[in-house]
């Protein structure tokens, strides 16, 4: 039996997330399809994690095991040729049987985008999520300082999360700004957030909150006593999910990309 491992990227737009759910189109669903045409094998695969509904990856990691000898060099382009556009395979391997691309996982970044201005990018518009009035980015970016570090991030994820334990590590926080658009009169903000673990919505919750820091309606200070309030209701709302991506995945001991 062989271990694959595989780099998937995915416009989630269609997808209702990552994970297979009954009567529902999902990314998993198409993988595994491409793969039962391609082996006559019907597998389960494991990923790094879940995507909601809306959400996109660029770096989703997936394994397998198989019994197909197809090489290694030939599965992105036999998967490829029987995925739908917005699916596509771009990097493949044969790893060690522990390999698990959840279990395995140190850690992941993901990437939230806004268009600021007064224009939306109709060609982005399925990732950018657009905000038409200005945003403070640097007292963004000092509200995103408080959250790096070990802590517990009951305030900035869903009721709904399952997890038992809310305390996550936050590794690197950061925005990166690109340049005007003239004819746009707007710009695409990008936030990274990289950590070892995240929770039901929580990506989208700190964006929401941070948004309403840029629109001067709270501190970039709030951040940080909103974390500590370990309340929901006391953090802003959850952002659109068509700005946030799975941006990168970690695998061994010092974290390197996989």
């Amino acid at each position: 039996m062989r271990n694959i491992a595989m780099k998937v990227s995915y416009d989630g737009t269609a997808y209702h997330g990552f994970q297979t759910q009954p009567e529902l189109v999902t990314v998993q669903d198409e993988l595994e399809q491409a793969i039962l045409f391609l082996t006559g094998e019907k597998v389960k695969l494991t990923s790094s994690g879940r995507t909601d509904a809306g959400v996109h990856a660029k770096g989703q990691v997936i394994n397998l095991q198989t019994e197909a000898r197809i090489p290694v060099d030939r599965w992105c382009h036999a998967m490829n040729s029987r995925l739908p556009d917005d699916i596509v395979v771009w990097h493949a391997e044969e790893v060690p049987a522990e390999f698990h691309a959840r279990r395995s996982a140190k850690r992941k970044t993901y990437r939230y985008t806004i268009r600021c201005g007064r224009f939306m990018d109709p060609f982005k518009r399925r990732f950018e999520f657009h905000h038409p009035g200005k945003l403070d980015v640097e007292s963004m970016r000092m509200g995103l300082l408080h959250l790096i570090g070990e802590h517990d991030f009951t305030s900035y994820c869903s009721t709904r999360t399952a997890s038992v334990s809310h305390v996550r590590t936050i590794y690197d926080a950061y925005i990166e700004c690109e340049p005007v658009d003239q004819e746009l009169q707007s710009y695409a903000m990008h936030i990274f957030v990289t950590g070892n673990g995240f929770l039901y919505n929580m990506v989208r919750i700190i964006v929401g909150t941070l948004m309403e820091v840029g629109e001067g309606k709270r501190s970039s200070n709030a951040i940080g006593e909103i974390l500590a309030a370990r309340n929901r209701s006391k953090a802003g709302p959850t952002a659109m999910a068509h700005g946030l991506m799975l941006w990168e995945v970690f695998y061994d001991k010092e974290a390197k990309k996989y």
